[in-house]
């Protein structure tokens, strides 16, 4: 297996794929919606946080963000749900079986969103028990987790919304309404946390109120979008003309759940991360925050090749370009690696460039700066596992994904992570650097899994359509 594995990775002369100029022009346009949508309006927070000068509030506003992650994954599956279901009858013209499937999804999103919003609002208090947070901390935090408890309906109104844009291959509006919120955001979480322009100046509760209005307009702006703009007259919707239809819901659910489970259990990995490395102590958690972000930073060009190898791997499987195929995916893998390469490299030679936008009165920034050029090493494996994952998408093999990351998560990650937090160290760092590269090893599992299901031929048996 060792020796398929190296092979796998060669590429020989005869072998034609797209050409990494093609591969890097599908590339750009990703790679500035992930920095501007994904990476900068986060990094912009943090440093705004950062100049309050509170550990306790850079650890609050990490770990709460960390796990909502876990809920927006969740929102953005039952979105992709939308956009299989009423796609199809878009495909087939029956425009207005398009609105009426729309309407009906709709509402049981927005069911579901008001149920996860309000059982997250209720049980603030034992989250943050859960993650070893200190009474002090909790009483600080309490407000700023139910506001951003709130902002989750808004999320899902949003993105039933996005799920039927994209269902009708508008892609325009929706990249527009993400760059509308991301400006929203940045202006208003700078106005409320600092007090500008005549407003109180509200701290860390500042952040989450802007996180709502961010939400909130966004959800406003995408219904009106959807329900008001003539070029969607065609599909006829009316939210009022039906509502919860238990057919409809049972196929959203049916078509979400496994990109919906996909999704959840990648985030819950970090989540399971937090409440390992919380005992260790507030810094440890600014720091582990501090380095999730650095590690999204870098992850950049990533997340933009994940989403080119995906519909590279659907045209190749179209097309039985099975070479290609494989092809395109290794030198999808190497071109990412290098620019990925590239800025882990410079956050390893200079942390503190990094550390300081945040840290900046020194409390936990010296832990950061010895943790993350090791950790670094292993964020590779990452790497892989989200570009053959977005490749096995492609190929159509969504329930292989699943399967995968939950066997490797719940099987491997989570109880060897949980035996090492249970061993004594007298090195803080050490153990940091051992619970988190566990997750990286995992994911270094995952990709030998890919592979070897690429090797096998499996992708043949995938029929398009």
């Amino acid at each position: 297996m060792k020796s398929k594995l190296l092979q796998w990775f060669q590429i020989k002369n005869h072998e034609h794929g797209e050409s990494y100029r093609s591969i890097l022009k599908y590339f750009y346009p990703e790679c500035v919606t992930a920095l501007i949508l994904y990476s900068l309006p986060y990094f912009i927070d943090s440093y705004f946080i950062g100049s309050l000068k509170s550990t306790s509030l850079y650890t609050i506003s990490g770990i709460v963000d960390n796990f909502l992650t876990l809920l927006i994954k969740s929102a953005e599956g039952f979105s992709i749900g939308v956009v299989v279901i009423a796609g199809c009858y878009n495909g087939s013209k029956l425009y207005k079986k398009v609105g009426q499937t729309f309407v009906e999804a709709f509402w049981s999103i927005i069911l579901i969103g008001a149920a996860v919003s309000f059982s997250i609002y209720s049980s603030v208090f034992y989250i943050y028990q859960w993650f070893h947070f200190p009474p002090d901390m909790i009483e600080q935090g309490i407000l700023y987790f139910k506001l951003k408890a709130i902002a989750l309906f808004f999320m899902f109104v949003f993105f039933s919304a996005i799920g039927f844009l994209r269902s009708v291959k508008n892609t325009v509006a929706p990249m527009i309404l993400f760059a509308v919120g991301s400006l929203v955001f940045v202006v208003s979480d700078y106005i409320l946390i600092f007090g500008k322009f005549g407003c109180p100046a509200l701290g860390l509760n500042g952040s989450a109120i802007a996180y709502c209005i961010q939400y909130a307009v966004m959800a406003v702006c995408a219904m009106a979008y959807v329900l008001f703009f003539s070029a969607n007259k065609k599909y006829e919707i009316n939210l009022f003309s039906r509502f919860i239809k238990w057919k409809t819901t049972w196929e959203l659910l049916r078509t979400s759940g496994p990109i919906v489970v996909d999704k959840v259990v990648m985030a819950g990995a970090y989540v399971w991360l937090a409440h390992l490395l919380s005992p260790l102590g507030t810094n440890v958690m600014a720091s582990f925050s501090l380095i999730k972000l650095m590690e999204r930073f870098a992850f950049i060009p990533a997340i933009g090749f994940a989403q080119v190898i995906t519909f590279l791997v659907s045209n190749d499987v179209g097309r039985g370009a099975w070479k290609d195929l494989n092809v395109n995916i290794k030198r999808v893998i190497y071109v990412s690696t290098c620019m990925v390469g590239v800025t882990l490299l410079a956050g390893s030679l200079y942390p503190n460039w990094f550390i300081s936008f945040v840290d900046q009165r020194g409390d936990f920034g010296y832990l950061v700066a010895q943790i993350f050029p090791s950790l670094s090493v292993l964020v590779f494996l990452d790497l892989l596992q989200l570009i053959l994952s977005g490749a096995l998408r492609g190929a159509g093999a969504v329930k292989v994904v699943m399967w995968t990351r939950m066997s490797v998560i719940i099987g491997f990650f989570m109880p060897v992570s949980y035996l090492i937090s249970c061993i004594p160290m007298t090195s803080i760092p050490l153990k940091f650097f051992l619970i988190y590269g566990s997750f990286f090893v995992g994911n270094g599992w995952m990709s030998v899994l890919y592979i070897k299901w690429l090797i096998e031929g499996k992708v043949k048996e995938v029929k398009c359509g």
